[in-house]
């Protein structure tokens, strides 16, 4: 199976945090799944941690390793979901969020999130929000 996690998920993940359920980690761990992150995701990293938001112990120069250690590729923004983000409703006001669940609509990859509110995008949807 393929998962697109957002930002969230991502850095629980790399941090070995308690919040991250068992059953996202194990689809994280699945070697069978294929996992991706938007770049968007990477670039939120990027920012809060340099405006000292979020501390990253090893900081954010090292993505790449985690990224590479844990088979995640990354997603690019394509014109496609900028169209798809540009129709969604305003149930979400955080830009990154809405752009990482209009590509999760345009390619049609299950979600792994813990914000509930990404249902309200979903519903009708190919794609449901696992947690």
């Amino acid at each position: 199976m393929k998962y697109l996690i957002d930002t969230q998920i991502f850095i629980w993940f790399i941090q070995n945090s308690p919040n991250l359920k068992p059953k996202a980690k194990n689809l994280i761990e699945d070697e069978d799944n294929e996992i991706l992150i938007s770049i968007a995701s990477l670039w939120e990293i990027s920012i809060k941690n340099s405006i000292g938001k979020l501390n990253l112990v090893r900081g954010f120069g090292v993505m790449s390793d985690y990224l590479e250690d844990n088979s995640i590729e990354i997603l690019p923004i394509t014109f496609a979901h900028t169209v798809e983000n540009n129709q969604l409703p305003f149930h979400h006001r955080d830009p990154f969020d809405r752009i990482i669940v209009a590509q999760a609509i345009i390619e049609t990859i299950d979600f792994i999130s813990s914000d509930d509110i990404f249902d309200e995008y979903l519903k009708g949807k190919a794609v449901k929000r696992i947690w």
